[in-house]
């Protein structure tokens, strides 16, 4: 049930969105899972180390952690008419509590609005969407998406993200059967 309303929600959302342009897309999509799912790690919600949700698992307990949000958010772009090719999902190290804080894996997703422009971040502990260069907090090491990894954001391929992350083939396949 918890699933159904949900993605009844994200349908009404993205109802709301056609015709608006990508700004208003990339808003409203990272607010809505903000708001509507609660962070815990996958031990907490899935009673294991690492696994990846799609958006309508994610949507049907309510809770995730960074890779959830992403996906939930990548898939709900994709829907809204964002091109695979204007997002990444980046793994970062990313520094909390600022300078000399503590380093933890995170992903978040980034959006550029033309090939080699600067991208703006959607993520999940930080509500605002921002450029990346008003996120000293994240280091990149590799991104991906549906077409492509890259080593951290640049242009040379790293390979087939399908065949070298089994978690994002897994995911793939979950988005897929769902209907993304």
């Amino acid at each position: 049930p918890a699933a159904v309303a949900g993605a009844k929600a994200l349908q009404t959302t993205l109802a709301g969105l056609v015709g608006q342009d990508e700004s208003a897309r990339l808003a409203a999509i990272n607010q809505f899972f903000n708001r509507r799912v609660i962070f815990a790690s996958d031990q907490e919600v899935w009673g294991q180390t690492d696994y990846w949700a799609s958006p309508l698992e994610m949507l049907g307990k309510g809770r995730g952690d960074c890779e959830d949000y992403v996906i939930a958010k990548y898939f709900s772009l994709l829907a809204s008419g964002i091109p695979v090719t204007s997002m990444r999902l980046v793994y970062v190290r990313a520094t909390v509590g600022g300078p000399g804080g503590e380093v933890l894996a995170h992903i978040v997703l980034a959006y550029y609005a033309a090939p080699g422009a600067e991208p703006l971040i959607l993520d999940n502990l930080i509500g605002d969407i921002r450029p990346a260069s008003r996120r000293p907090d994240l280091e990149p090491v590799f991104s991906f998406n549906s077409d492509g990894l890259w080593q951290g954001v640049g242009t040379t391929s790293a390979g087939d993200p399908v065949a070298r992350l089994s978690r994002w083939r897994e995911v793939l396949n979950k988005a897929r059967a769902e209907g993304f």
